[in-house]
């Protein structure tokens, strides 16, 4: 399966040219191209730019230090920032639940 620049950009919420920025600067992500030269996203890229999302605007990093973290130990930031959507997906729900009540 694969998603287009488009779709990550608002699922993550930012602009297409930020998602081309960070592809730029940030090794991990490799997305496919076809033939007239449109990205492709698989889950995996996805989930790298949730990850580097996390580091550089929720927790502040700036692209160096986001580098440098990743490189550090990826899969404890990747967990880290999945925590971290599941709190707000709870979050979410128990302010729908107040509201409906």
């Amino acid at each position: 399966m694969f998603y287009t620049i488009g779709e990550v950009a608002q699922m993550l919420g930012v602009s297409t040219s930020m998602i081309r920025f960070w592809e730029k600067e940030f090794d991990i992500l490799q997305p496919k191209k076809n033939a007239k030269g449109n990205r492709l996203f698989r889950p995996n890229d996805v989930e790298n730019l949730k990850t580097i999302y996390h580091l550089v605007k929720e927790r502040g990093f700036t692209l160096q230090g986001a580098r440098a973290k990743l490189a550090e130990n990826k899969g404890d930031v990747i967990e880290k920032a999945s925590v971290v959507d599941g709190l707000k997906r709870i979050r979410t729900f128990l302010t729908d639940v107040k509201n409906a009540l």
